[in-house]
């Protein structure tokens, strides 16, 4: 039995806790989203505050079917119930390194270049204990990902903000604030971007920036950091665009991914493609956090792959999003007030929206007990930078219905009226 004791009087003395916790310790919040869903979890709200997918889009029968298998011979199921190696299972390995090089990326060889992670989340947690130390320098997009700042903060690095537009990261300011901190003799570990239906803005980078943002890792001697999650989730078959990873030559973009939005976040699992030297670090952290990924999941995901399940089943995944996507739109359009703006992406799960002179953050108990949440604007911005997002929100679509899509906006379009009226 476990208990959480904090300051308790136990047989005439008191423990106080706070004092056994690490710096780290004492720095861990919980994440705005992850409080938000015990609101949630109550009834009768209707979210877009999550990231979760669409249950519907799960591919139970080919599961059953996968999972059938693997069990169906004792030496795979041995194997899928046995530890694995911290790398990753090779065959998984394999065929993601056989899919990197057919999207052109130059620096990624080999199964070396390659980890695989128990989820994207650890991933960014592995990269922030292998690259931060307290006082280094790292770049964001603003806005961010809320999970990757968190998993950046622990570490005490100084956060450097760029701006995005509707073409995202903006380049030219970014080669301005590079320019800036090397006059001031700070070093940029890395650059941070998530540059394909952005989480939480939606928005997706152009080919022109992608090269630019890697001639500038070059030229200021710093590493880029990519977060593709959405990457097969792209609506528009006429965006077309190359991962960064297919400019960059030396090994300078160190490249991440999921399976949890085209299989299921069930799963937990990800990967790291990258220089082999960054890739032995991070799996001898890896072998400090779990040891290795479960295996019965790489095999299972795996063979997913090699069946050629993934093109159709990606296909169905973008039909549902595309559709909920356009419903949101459509009922931003038909409900929301003069002054009210958002993204429409191209690709992904979000929308992002601001609301001139209303505090997003101050609006969020309201919006719940009118039975409608989202993400407040200032969750996806560091401590130093904030108050940029206090006219913003992050609304999801992937998750509820058309049906609840529409009263939901309704919803939450009157509360913005009334504190647009204050």
């Amino acid at each position: 039995m476990c208990f959480e004791i904090s300051e308790e009087n136990i047989g005439g003395y008191m423990i106080v806790t706070e004092k056994f916790f690490s710096g780290i310790g004492k720095r861990l919040r919980a994440s705005e989203v992850r409080e938000l869903l015990k609101w949630i979890k109550k009834g009768g709200i209707i979210s877009f505050g999550g990231g979760m997918p669409d249950p519907k889009t799960f591919p139970v029968e080919e599961m059953k079917e996968i999972f059938s298998y693997i069990f169906s011979e004792r030496k795979l199921g041995e194997e899928a119930l046995q530890y694995g190696t911290t790398e990753g299972y090779n065959p998984l390995r394999e065929t993601i390194l056989e899919m990197l090089k057919k999207d052109g990326f130059k620096a990624i060889e080999d199964l070396d270049n390659i980890v695989i992670t128990t989820g994207s989340q650890q991933a960014l947690d592995l990269i922030a204990k292998v690259f931060i130390d307290p006082g280094d320098t790292i770049i964001v997009e603003a806005p961010t990902y809320l999970a990757a700042l968190n998993a950046f903060a622990y570490f005490e690095p100084n956060f450097e903000v760029v701006p995005l537009d509707k073409e995202e990261m903006k380049v030219d300011l970014l080669e301005e604030k590079l320019g800036k901190l090397r006059k001031e003799g700070k070093n940029v570990k890395f650059i941070y971007t998530v540059p394909t239906a952005q989480n939480p803005a939606g928005t997706t980078m152009p080919n022109d920036r992608r090269r630019k943002l890697v001639d500038l890792a070059y030229e200021y001697d710093t590493i880029i950091i990519e977060d593709n999650p959405y990457g097969y989730l792209i609506f528009d078959d006429r965006v077309k665009f190359n991962h960064l990873g297919a400019f960059d030559d030396e090994g300078r973009v160190i490249y991440m991914s999921s399976f949890s939005k085209i299989l299921s976040p069930g799963f937990r699992l990800g990967f790291i493609a990258g220089h082999k030297e960054f890739i032995r670090k991070l799996v001898l952290a890896k072998q400090a956090a779990d040891l290795c990924t479960p295996s019965v999941t790489q095999m299972a995901a795996n063979e997913f792959l090699r069946r050629g399940y993934l093109e159709k089943h990606v296909e169905k995944i973008k039909n549902i999003y595309k559709g909920k996507k356009e419903a949101m739109i459509n009922a931003l359009k038909t409900y929301m007030p003069e002054g009210t703006d958002w993204t429409n992406p191209v690709g992904g799960m979000f929308i992002w929206v601001t609301v001139e002179g209303v505090d997003t953050t101050e609006m969020v108990k309201t919006a719940l007990e009118r039975g409608v949440a989202y993400v407040h604007g200032r969750a996806f911005y560091p401590e130093n930078a904030r108050e940029l997002g206090k006219n913003a929100m992050r609304l999801n679509f992937s998750y509820p219905t058309i049906e609840q899509i529409n009263e939901g906006i309704k919803r939450l379009a009157e509360v913005v009226k009334e504190y647009k009226k204050k």
